[in-house]
């Protein structure tokens, strides 16, 4: 159950992040995987910078956020 939780959470924040950095988006499935992979690098550096929290909005807008700083970092490589 653990596993589509982080699912869910993964496709609502890529598809956030992919709305919030216009043209940068990869269809439900790459954004599942922005969204995952962004969830990781923002739970990682909210933990450095300590902020967080343990709620799911909390955990989507923290996905979200390195989700989008991922889409940016892509999108530099990309040019």
């Amino acid at each position: 159950m653990e596993f589509l939780y982080f699912l869910l959470i993964g496709a609502i924040s890529g598809w956030l992040a992919g709305q919030l950095w216009k043209g940068a988006g990869f269809g439900l499935l790459g954004n599942i995987v922005v969204g995952i992979i962004g969830g990781i690098f923002g739970g990682w550096l909210a933990a450095r910078l300590g902020i967080g929290g343990g709620g799911l909005l909390s955990q989507i807008i923290i996905a979200a956020g390195g989700a989008w700083v991922l889409l940016f970092i892509i999108s530099l490589i990309k040019r």
